[in-house]
C-alpha cells in the first residue's frame, strides 16, 4: 500500500496532532503503537509542503488557555481577567496586578499524558501601579513518538532496532505592557500590547519560528467590565525549515510522498470582545458573569455563528467569590454541530458544546485553583484535570516599614 502526501491538505500541525493523538492513544491500547509510528511521521509531514497562505488552525496551540481560573470558566476572560494570565488572555487586565509581582503556574496533560502542556507567567507593576510588565512562557510537546521510517530493511525484512523516537513541541514566549490610561471613583480604561515569538519543531525534521503582536482593552464602569482582544494584529506568521538525511530522503521518495521544502504558513487576526458583571450577594458572597464573543475572519467554521468570512464563537463563564477566600466557577464554550449518534445516514445534526467546572482557594499571598475541563463535548467525555498556582511576592520587609 503506498501512502501519498496531497500537498494541498496543509491545516496546522496541532489540529493534526490532535488526531494523531487520539490514534496514538488507541494504538497504544491494542499494543499496535510502534507498528504504525511511520503513519504518525507521515502525519506532521503532510502540512508542509505548500507556500505562504493562512492556515485557518495555524498556531492552534495557542487558544489552549492560561490558569485554571480561565478553564474553568469556559475561556470566557478578555473582561474581567486582572492578574497574572491577562498577558495571554487580554494583555491590559496587567494593570490589575497592583504593589508587587504575580507569579503564575500550570500543568496540564491531555488524552492520558500523551499531549503535556507547560504554562508560566510573571507579572511586575510598576510607575506606581500605572504601568505593568509581563513576561509569559507556553509549552505543548508530545514525547517518545515512534519513527518507524526505516522499520522495514531494503531486504524486506523488520528491524526492531531502527525505531527511534522523537518529540513535538511548540513554545510560545510573550512580552506584555499594560498601561492606564485613566483611572476614577467609578471608571477605568486600560490598554495592553502582546509581542509573541514562536517555535516549533517536530524532532529533526522541521522547526519553525514565528512573530506576532496583540493588543488589547479594558474598561470597567461601576460593576460592568468591558474588553477587547486583538491577536495576531499583524497576521502571525511561521517560517519553517526542513533537515532530512538522504537516507530519510531516499524512504520519502520510495513511499512516493514529495519531500517538504521551506514555507511559510500565516494565522489571520481574530477579535474578541467580552463583557462582565459583577452581583452583589450579601456583603461576603458575589457572582461574576461574563460572555466572550470570538470573531474569526478565515472562513466558514464550525461555530454557533457560521459565515463566511466572518464566524463567531461565543464562551460563558460564572465565578461566586466567597469573601475574597473561595471560588466556585463554572463555563461552556465550544458550540459546534456534529452528527447524531446513531445515525447510519450521516444527515442528522445536533448541536454540542463543551462545558467545564472548577474551584479555588486563596491563603494569604497563594492562590491554587482546579478546573474540570471537557475536551470534546456534553457527549463524549474526554475530561481533563487541571491545576494552576498564583504567588503573589510581597516583600515583608516593606510590608513591616508600612
Amino acid at each position: 500500500m503506498t501512502l501519498r502526501l496531497n500537498d494541498y491538505f496543509c491545516p496546522s500541525i496541532l489540529y493534526l496532532m490532535r488526531k494523531r493523538l487520539l490514534l496514538t492513544a488507541y494504538l497504544k491500547q491494542a499494543g499496535m503503537k510502534n507498528k504504525c509510528g511511520f503513519l504518525i511521521l507521515f502525519t506532521f509531514l503532510i502540512s508542509f509542503s505548500a507556500t505562504a497562505q493562512f492556515r485557518k488552525y495555524s498556531n492552534e496551540f495557542l487558544n489552549i488557555g492560561a490558569g485554571a481560573r480561565g478553564l474553568a470558566m469556559g475561556s470566557a476572560q478578555v473582561a474581567s481577567v486582572a492578574d497574572g494570565t491577562a498577558g495571554y488572555w487580554n494583555p491590559a487586565g496587567l494593570t490589575g496586578v497592583k504593589d508587587h509581582p504575580h507569579v503564575n503556574l500550570m500543568h496540564a496533560e491531555y488524552f492520558a499524558g500523551i499531549g503535556k502542556y507547560d504554562y508560566g507567567s510573571i507579572a511586575l507593576p510598576a510607575a506606581n501601579n500605572k504601568r505593568t510588565i509581563g513576561i509569559t512562557a507556553l509549552r505543548f510537546a508530545v514525547d517518545d513518538i515512534m519513527n518507524t521510517l526505516f522499520l522495514v530493511e531494503p531486504d524486506g525484512t523488520i528491524n526492531y532496532n531502527n525505531i527511534q523516537a522523537f518529540s513535538s513541541a511548540d513554545y510560545a514566549f510573550i512580552l506584555s505592557l499594560a498601561q492606564k490610561l485613566k483611572e476614577t471613583e467609578n471608571k477605568a480604561v486600560s490598554f495592553g500590547v502582546n509581542a509573541k515569538v514562536i517555535h516549533r519543531n517536530v524532532g529533526s525534521f522541521a522547526r519553525a519560528w514565528g512573530f506576532g503582536l496583540d493588543a488589547g482593552l479594558q474598561m470597567t464602569k461601576d460593576a460592568w467590565r468591558f474588553g477587547l482582544s486583538a491577536r495576531d494584529i499583524t497576521t502571525t506568521f511561521n517560517t519553517w525549515s526542513f533537515t532530512f538525511t538522504e537516507r530519510e530522503k531516499q524512504a520519502l521518495y520510495l513511499t512516493n510522498n514529495d519531500i517538504p521544502v521551506k514555507s511559510t504558513e500565516m494565522t489571520a487576526p481574530r477579535l474578541i470582545l467580552g463583557v462582565a458583571r459583577n452581583f452583589d450577594i450579601g456583603k461576603k458572597v458575589s457572582l461574576l458573569a461574563e460572555a466572550n464573543f470570538d470573531f474569526t475572519f478565515d472562513g466558514q467554521r464550525n461555530t454557533l455563528v457560521s459565515a463566511d468570512p466572518v464566524s463567531i464563537d461565543p464562551k460563558l463563564g460564572l465565578e461566586a467569590n466567597i469573601n475574597n477566600v473561595f471560588y466556585l466557577r463554572g463555563g461552556i464554550n465550544n458550540f459546534q454541530q456534529a452528527l447524531k449518534d446513531g445515525d447510519t445516514t450521516n444527515q442528522q445534526k445536533v448541536w454540542i458544546y463543551q462545558p467545564s467546572a472548577g474551584a479555588g482557594f486563596r491563603l494569604q499571598n497563594v492562590k491554587i485553583d482546579y478546573a474540570f475541563t471537557n475536551l470534546a463535548n456534553q457527549s463524549n467525555p474526554l475530561y481533563t484535570h487541571v491545576f494552576s498556582l498564583q504567588l503573589d511576592l510581597v516583600n515583608d520587609k516593606k510590608k513591616k516599614k508600612k
